[in-house]
């Protein structure tokens, strides 16, 4: 036997190796789900970070992986920047961000803040795998997963990494322009198998904060006639709402922070649809 054949027998081998790893990793999470969306600029790490609050109050297990290497905000909106991550036996070990939700995020392994990833597909692939297998989040009832926004190798390496039962659900504004990439969203999840379990409308209109009184400032209603049109369900709709911003820029979501303003308010009814959703549209991890 060559060299190289010697060389491409000990990589399919680790690669196996690593395959079971990650699937025993992910055999202990019960529900995976991609926040995905055809543009940036949508909202979409916002509604991942706030749908993990959302269920971890709601006395689920929660894992929060942010893998949008260009820009990873889920620390900032978790306020967790800065902190250090730790290592055991090998592991990576997670953030506790309260006692039922821990976060993980390309971001806390940078050196600084303001590095930028120039990496190449294969690259991101690893990383990816490895924040996957090589993260501790122990039993969970979902992991959510901040990705990239766009079609690319970083939403298809994870699509293709995650383990049944899997998820989507698709993040856009209510204007056209937004819809018409969420589209091809939508028509990614199909071409990789992906269920998607809803559309939810981002920044659907302006809530005054004085006298409550709404302003559709991009229009409404885009991302509700996109769902009808590709036969996926409608979660619901989250307005501007200064809340949002106020609470981003502290590090605290507003689902927990800010339940009784208007964007919680509508997101805790998006929340309960998500729940019903993973239970009646993914298979039971003991079926999957």
């Amino acid at each position: 036997m060559t060299e190289q054949e010697n060389s491409a027998q000990d990589l399919s081998a680790q690669e196996a190796v690593e395959g079971l790893e990650l699937a025993k990793r992910l055999a202990e999470i019960r529900y995976k789900i991609m926040v995905l969306s055809g543009k940036g600029g949508v909202g979409k790490s916002t509604v991942a970070a706030n749908l993990a609050v959302a269920l971890a109050a709601a006395g689920r297990r929660v894992g929060l992986l942010d893998v949008d290497f260009h820009g990873p905000s889920i620390p900032k909106l978790m306020g967790i920047q800065g902190q250090v991550v730790a290592m055991e036996e090998g592991m990576i070990l997670p953030l506790a961000s309260g006692p039922a939700l821990k976060v993980m995020s390309l971001g806390l392994l940078l050196q600084s803040e303001d590095d930028a990833v120039i990496w190449r597909g294969p690259l991101k692939m690893g990383v990816i795998k490895q924040l996957l297998k090589d993260v501790r989040w122990g039993a969970l009832d979902y992991l959510i997963v901040d990705s990239p926004p766009g079609t690319g190798d970083e939403p298809l390496s994870v699509a293709q990494l995650l383990t049944p039962p899997v998820g989507a659900i698709v993040v856009t504004q209510p204007q056209q322009l937004s819809t018409a990439d969420v589209r091809r969203s939508i028509r990614f999840c199909e071409r990789v198998g992906l269920p998607v379990l809803g559309v939810i409308e981002n920044m659907s209109g302006f809530v005054c904060p004085h006298c409550g009184a709404r302003v559709d400032v991009f229009t409404s209603g885009g991302g509700e006639r996109l769902a009808e049109q590709v036969g996926v369900p409608f979660l619901g709709r989250i307005p501007l709402d200064p809340t949002i911003v106020k609470s981003g820029d502290e590090g605290k979501p507003f689902a927990a922070y800010a339940p009784d303003s208007p964007a919680g308010r509508e997101f805790a009814e998006i929340v309960k649809k998500v729940i019903q959703a993973t239970e009646a549209e993914l298979p039971r991890p003991s079926e999957a």
